[in-house]
């Protein structure tokens, strides 16, 4: 059967689908006991409006908001179709549509924008609250809409004020009202200079909304806890609070940087460390998008009021005499971010020696891309915490170390796990380079220095291993300082410390053996015949010359 044999029938199909449609929705026991076909109806009729609107139904929307207006059933179906069309035409029609079609639909549907517009904002103000499923539906809707309706649609009608008074407090409407505000904060600039008092409209709107979220989560929550217990809205809530502030400082943090809203610009973004803290990836990639915002510029205006000749890797945390930097302002807010961020560091592409899901220490030979593209953000996360503020950074990861070891009565330090470590030595292995070479070496010496002594203090092949492969990590993360790292080891071996044994502890043998230093997965055999900076050769022609020296003391069963 031809297209054109198809078209004929549309008309007909149109018809029925108003017809039962109707029928269906404009009474709320059916509409409710019919959910499904009546959703069923919804996409079909949207189906036939992409082939229909508006070259042989011009008036389809103005009969949609015409026919809302006579029952308010009807009126919510209605937003749930104008929702699905949105849906359709922004955000599913790159496969289904010619490219001309999909620009058609979207100039229709914005030349008809003032009705729905209009329509939904009657009902956000005159549907009684106790009418849930339509309000809902409307505020579901809207949030469709808002992504791509002109600013003064927002701006210059009583939305704002109607979200945060009427409906941010009620639960049943909360999370679509902070969904709604999430992309009003999203809204590109380009419009401003046509909205008049845009920037004072949204940062009345935005500390509107921080009000009554204090009044809803007292800044003393902890919301990591209380994200784990709580339920599916809960934590759509905390979802949503995440995006709305991080779309808010991401597009317009100067709004908030004068010295007058001090106050509120830290709440604001503590609340932001509080549910950084939060045990989902989803949430932490929402907070990690700003996060890398803000410290590229606070970096960025560091390096600018820099001395002519001073080093951006140093260790005086950009301390320029008699300047305020932004930075300073965030002083605890990143802080607590170190801290976070050191606990939250995910497993580098070099690493191939985890714990699996049984607990088992196993070589893992393959990676996520997704955990790849985590990391890189991760790691360009910490280096510029560590540029910022080398001090601060140095202190958190040597006294989170401290919390590693064994306390004196000879039991495990208060944060020792496999997983603790991991995370604190990639960590360590992430901010190569950040620092200046005499603070660098000095942090890497101690660091290694600490995790030998914790390869005496803990028993069992398995907690050796775990240790062993973590200092090969950060050696082979910091290459300059190879011959110094290495050498460090061979003189812990020769003075009898056994941390300084071994590469890997991977053998089943109670003995411990040490593995060639060109079989190591994390340095590798390039980074010893690479000649490194200030060196006069490649280390392993150093190490070959010594080589008898070197293994003196193992027994001849212990070299391979």
């Amino acid at each position: 059967m031809s297209s054109g044999s198809l078209n004929m029938y549309i008309p007909g199909v149109r018809n029925f689908l108003i017809q039962v449609t109707i029928e269906i929705a404009s009474d709320e026991t059916i509409a409710r006991k019919e959910k499904v076909y009546l959703n069923k109806l919804n996409l079909a009729m949207v189906q036939v409006l992409k082939q229909e609107w508006s070259h042989n139904w011009p008036t389809f929307i103005s009969e949609l908001v015409e026919s809302s207006k006579t029952s308010l059933p009807l009126c919510e179906n209605n937003m749930v179709l104008l929702r699905l069309l949105s849906e359709e035409i922004f955000d599913f029609s790159a496969d289904q549509m010619t490219q001309a079609k999909v620009q058609e639909l979207k100039v229709q549907l914005s030349n008809e924008l003032s009705l729905v517009f209009q329509l939904c904002l009657e009902v956000l103000k005159e549907a009684p609250m106790g009418k849930v499923g339509l309000l809902r539906a409307t505020l579901e809707t809207l949030g469709r809409f808002l992504s791509w309706i002109p600013l003064g649609y927002v701006f210059e009608t009583e939305l704002l004020q109607l979200l945060v008074t009427r409906f941010l407090e009620v639960a049943e409407y909360r999370n679509l009202t902070l969904k709604c505000a999430a992309e009003i904060t999203s809204l590109p600039r380009s419009d401003v200079a046509s909205v008049p008092g845009y920037d004072a409209t949204l940062k009345m709107f935005f500390t509107s909304i921080m009000v009554t979220i204090n009044k809803l989560i007292s800044p003393s929550t902890d919301i990591a806890s209380a994200y784990r217990n709580a339920s599916d809205t809960g934590q759509e809530m905390v979802m949503a609070l995440a995006m709305f502030l991080a779309n808010f400082f991401g597009k317009h943090l100067v709004l908030l940087e004068e010295e007058t809203d001090r106050e509120a610009l830290l709440n604001a973004h503590f609340y932001l460390i509080k549910i950084s803290q939060v045990d989902e990836c989803e949430v932490w990639k929402i907070c990690l998008e700003y996060w890398l915002i803000l410290l590229v510029g606070l970096y960025e205006e560091a390096v600018s009021r820099l001395p002519i000749g001073m080093s951006v890797a140093g260790d005086t945390a950009f301390a320029v005499p008699e300047v305020t930097l932004r930075k300073d302002v965030y002083a605890e807010v990143l802080t607590n971010l170190r801290l976070i961020a050191v606990g939250k560091m995910v497993k580098p592409e070099e690493v191939l020696i985890v714990e699996n899901e049984e607990g088992e220490v196993v070589r893992e030979h393959l990676q996520e891309t997704d955990t790849i593209v985590l990391y890189k953000m991760m790691r360009k996360l910490m280096l510029y915490l560590t540029h910022i503020d080398v001090l601060d950074t140095g202190r958190i990861l040597t006294e989170k170390l401290e919390r590693q070891m064994n306390k004196k009565d000879g039991s495990s330090g208060d944060e020792w796990s496999w997983g603790n470590l991991n995370t604190l030595c990639w960590a360590v292995g992430s901010i190569s380079g950040a620092m200046d070479k005499d603070t660098e070496k000095h942090f890497l010496v101690l660091i290694i220095r600490e995790l030998l002594s914790l390869v005496e203090q803990k028993r069992g092949k398995d907690n050796k291993a775990i240790i062993a492969s973590n200092i090969m990590y950060i050696v082979g993360q910091y290459p300059r300082f190879l011959k110094t790292m290495v050498n460090k080891l061979f003189e812990f071996m020769r003075e009898g410390h056994e941390g300084g044994w071994s590469f890997l502890y991977l053998s089943p043998s109670p003995h411990v053996y040490l593995y060639t230093y060109t079989r190591n997965p994390y340095l590798g055999s390039m980074q010893f015949v690479v000649r490194q900076s200030e060196e006069k050769e490649p280390f392993v022609e150093e190490i070959l010359r010594n080589i008898g020296r070197i293994t003196v003391d193992l027994l001849p069963q212990q070299v391979h």
